[in-house]
């Protein structure tokens, strides 16, 4: 009997110590609805759980929240511009809050991100609220506002 618990416990164990990406990560965080919804929708998802290492600065929900919902329903039908607008989020290497600098910053996208560190980090004209998200195949650091590239 005492073989059989340890099994099961260590079965549950190892349940719960599954590996979670990126995708995983945001969905579990639960602040990332809309973030995931549009990765879904530009077909970014198995990228983003592919083995990295990324840095994905997340617009949260309150940051798409700020876009007119017409603009963000067209931007959701529009899988060139989206996919563009989230790849511009995605920095593929894992850099961590102590590790940023200020300059620019390449993404997966092409996009060249300006990270500046005065008065607190900021891409481009976004502020970073929450760092150090760690995910298995990299981390999230929280933004304010969706990064748009500049065309």
């Amino acid at each position: 009997m005492k073989k059989i618990l340890a099994v099961v416990a260590l079965s549950l164990a190892t349940m719960t110590a599954q590996a979670k990406d990126i995708v995983d990560t945001a969905v579990d965080a639960g602040n990332f609805k809309t973030l995931v919804t549009a990765l879904q929708a530009a077909g970014l998802v198995k990228t983003l759980q592919g083995q990295g290492p990324f840095t994905v600065f997340a617009p949260d929900d309150a940051a798409f929240a700020k876009i007119p919902q017409a603009d963000l329903d067209a931007l959701l039908k529009d899988k060139e511009k989206l996919t563009a607008v989230l790849l511009a989020h995605v920095v593929p290497a894992k850099v961590l809050s102590k590790d940023v600098s200020a300059g620019l910053v390449k993404t997966a996208g092409g996009y060249e991100l300006n990270v500046g560190t005065e008065n607190g980090v900021t891409v481009d004209s976004a502020k970073v609220t929450a760092v150090d998200i760690v995910a298995d195949n990299g981390v999230i650091h929280v933004i304010d506002t969706v990064v748009v590239p500049k065309t």
